[in-house]
């Protein structure tokens, strides 16, 4: 009889597991305390934007696979196998990751566990905390022992997540019981009969694979970042340097695209934290190179707001800025620690008038910066624009047409925080174009 699932939490990571497991042929039942969200999610209503997660999540509730409870009990009386998929966000005013959540589920679930099972953590945490999550559980649980823990992180990009989660490029699975093994290997059975590259290895090694995988990845978009500096400073083009280093194998060309640099809800507060843990375990000279990583990275952002400023005449009083873009990457909309968001901020508070436009990002940004103004369309927001800043790299930007574009604005003066444009284009369109790093 196959494994009965539940998922814990109904964010980004949680919603799309669920959905995804079912759409496998699982049974799953998802829980979270908030209530209003459980019942959006029950009608079918996704509360967060992933291209095809939608109709997946219609398709399951319709089949039954899938369903959503905000009861702790009905889900330990459920499942076979629990997933924890709560979000561990920076703690304000420190480095380190706020493992409350974790911590609140499993203390929540743990007393009404009364039969064999498998707690599966797939949050990204700080080293450490499966061992002690893995007591926690055997001292609060009915069935004690009978209760296990194994670490599966997840590797999901915004934008991709229903791919990433039934085609992912690889399974780590930390456990400490070959019973835990065979489970995991069940249940992942699908992904693994079409080759998908299984890690079993032990709880430390999987939590600090996610949080490495997140460290190089940052090191990579900086060191990009870091040339484009060297670049304006030489008269140099970064856009070239780019192209021709990803030809070296050693290197290769992905996330070596030099522009705003990384935000989101996960790369600048997991490298964050990964700082803090090493600090904690005595290694934190390991990773002093991250901090050089995170400035090079805020860096790009004041660049950007200073190059707007040039082309703007030296002040932004007065002038109409028009940005294009408020999540922190296209195909999503999410906001979190969003560059685009954080440079229309930075100009607003210097004295333009900023107007946004985002094609799925805007409601959520409206919430977060009220004291932005937002427009329907690039169009909208480009007219009588002195400048007009490409922020995040939706590709509905990328085919603007200049010529047409040009017609609507005051000035025609464009900043490319993406380095997606084709710069050839919009000069010969009669554009004051602009990139970061580059002539």
């Amino acid at each position: 009889m196959p494994y009965r699932l539940t998922v814990l939490g109904t964010g980004y990571l949680g919603a799309t597991h669920a959905a995804c497991m079912a759409d496998l042929g699982y049974e799953v039942l998802g829980l979270d305390v908030d209530a209003a969200k459980i019942a959006r999610l029950q009608a079918g209503d996704l509360p967060i934007y992933e291209p095809g997660l939608e109709e997946l999540l219609k398709r399951n509730l319709e089949a039954g696979r899938l369903r959503f409870t905000t009861s702790y009990e009905e889900a330990a009386e459920f499942g076979d196998v629990h997933f924890i998929c709560v979000g561990t966000p920076q703690k304000p005013g420190e480095y380190a990751a706020d493992t409350s959540y974790v911590d609140a589920v499993v203390d929540s679930l743990a007393p009404h566990l009364t039969r064999e099972c498998l707690v599966v953590g797939k949050s990204t945490v700080p080293v450490g905390t499966a061992a002690r999550i893995a007591e926690r559980l055997t001292r609060l649980a009915p069935a004690g022992d009978q209760v296990e823990l194994a670490w599966n992180p997840e590797f999901l990009r915004e934008g991709y997540a229903v791919q990433d989660t039934l085609r992912p490029d690889r399974i780590v699975i930390g456990v400490a019981s070959e019973k835990a093994e065979k489970i995991l290997r069940e249940v992942y059975a699908p992904m693994l009969s079409a080759g998908v590259p299984l890690i079993v290895t032990d709880y430390p090694t999987a939590e600090l694979v996610k949080t490495a995988a997140n460290a190089f990845l940052a090191t990579k978009i900086s060191f990009i970042n870091a040339m484009a500096e060297v670049c304006e400073a030489a008269h140099a083009d970064v856009k070239q340097l780019s192209l021709a280093l990803s030809y070296d194998e050693r290197i290769g060309g992905k996330f070596l695209n030099p522009g705003l640099g990384f935000g989101g809800g996960c790369l600048p507060k997991d490298i964050r934290a990964f700082m803090a843990r090493a600090g904690e375990l005595g290694a934190d000279q390991a990773l002093s190179f991250l901090r050089e990583v995170d400035a090079i990275n805020m860096r790009r952002r004041a660049r950007m707001v200073d190059l707007a400023r040039e082309l703007a005449g030296g002040s932004f009083d007065g002038r109409n800025v028009a940005v294009l873009g408020a999540a922190f990457k296209p195909n999503s909309d999410d906001i979190r620690d969003s560059p685009a968001l954080d440079v229309a901020v930075n100009i607003r508070t210097q004295g333009g008038r900023v107007r946004v436009y985002d094609p799925v990002a805007l409601d959520n940004a409206r919430r977060a910066h009220p004291e932005l103004e937002y427009g329907e369309s690039a169009f909208d927001v480009a007219r009588d624009a002195h400048v007009v800043l490409l922020l995040t790299e939706w590709q509905e930007f990328i085919e603007l047409d200049p010529e047409e574009l040009g017609r609507v604005v005051a000035e025609r003066k464009v900043v490319d925080g993406r380095n997606a444009l084709d710069a050839d284009a919009w000069r010969a369109a009669g554009w004051h174009y602009r990139a970061l790093g580059r002539p």
